[in-house]
């Protein structure tokens, strides 16, 4: 019977976390369509855009090179990289990091990604055609961005040593609603997505400290491929980091948004903003979104 009792009781807990849990439709018909003007979604969507608007709110974002639009473009395209020993070719309407190619160094004529793979100039031009030509981008013709590489901080590489991490801050008329770093894992193939194998872990808004992490859907307490731990770790420059979410949120007029940022060695800077960022910030952190979403205002 007792057995009966605690099965019965994990079940309506469930039961009752499930319903205070957002959802996709939950999110888009109460919180995005009522906050978010559909002709707004472009500041978001194309990382151009995002970068000229933040950068003209003195809002930190990696420094872009070069934007690639049309095949001719890229007639010279050996030359104008050959002064950069390393950098980041991006389309401006990428999702979930496709058609992102970190590049870190040079041997002879070819160039090294950070995966160690190598690739020629022409190489890289095909890329950077596929980028234009809409591979990553639903077939929508696109701009291929090159821009700096980012270098994160120590303490945030001792836990992500397997390429860029980035905190993700839903905000919700400007104010912070809740935070995640997303790890990078070999799983993941260096990338910070956690539907791709990288973790998430949640973060307490109020103190930057860790308390929670998920991988592929199981709570762990250590990374799987380095054993750091990852709870009660404090994130770096914190209170900067939401000061940067917040003013980001203030300068576009879309009131629900993701922010990804990154945390470097001097501090942080915005990599994109998202009109619809994923919801699995919730189990990383273990915790409903609609509760805080409430709290701030509800429904418009």
């Amino acid at each position: 019977m007792k057995a009966i009792k605690n099965g019965l009781k994990k079940l309506f807990d469930l039961q009752d976390r499930a319903s205070k849990m957002v959802a996709i439709n939950k999110r888009n018909l109460l919180f995005i369509y009522p906050n978010n003007a559909r002709t707004d979604y472009p500041l978001a969507d194309d990382k151009l855009q995002t970068k000229k608007l933040l950068d003209a709110a003195g809002i930190p974002t990696p420094r872009t090179f070069y934007v690639f639009s049309y095949f001719y473009q890229l007639e010279k395209l050996a030359s104008e990289l050959s002064q950069y020993a390393e950098f980041v070719i991006k389309p401006a309407h990428g999702r979930a990091g496709g058609g992102i190619l970190v590049i870190v160094g040079r041997d002879g004529d070819d160039w090294l990604s950070i995966t160690g793979k190598r690739y020629s100039t022409d190489e890289l031009k095909y890329h950077i055609t596929e980028i234009i030509f809409g591979v990553y981008s639903f077939d929508m013709k696109d701009h291929a961005i090159i821009e700096e590489r980012i270098i994160q901080n120590d303490d945030i590489n001792a836990l992500s040593p397997y390429g860029l991490s980035d905190i993700r801050l839903i905000l919700y008329r400007n104010e912070p609603v809740m935070a995640m770093a997303r790890l990078p894992t070999v799983a993941s193939g260096g990338r910070a997505n956690i539907h791709q194998g990288a973790i998430g872990v949640g973060i307490d808004l109020d103190t930057g400290l860790t308390n929670h992490a998920l991988h592929q859907n199981q709570e762990i307490d250590n990374h799987p491929d380095t054993g750091m731990a990852l709870i009660d770790k404090a994130i770096p420059f914190w209170h900067e980091i939401i000061a940067i979410g917040c003013a980001a949120a203030g300068a576009i007029p879309l009131k629900y948004i993701g922010a990804d940022i990154a945390v470097t060695v001097t501090g942080p800077t915005i990599i994109e903003l998202n009109v619809r960022p994923g919801l699995a910030i919730q189990s990383a952190n273990n915790s409903s979104l609609l509760e805080r979403l409430n709290a701030i205002g509800g429904i418009s």
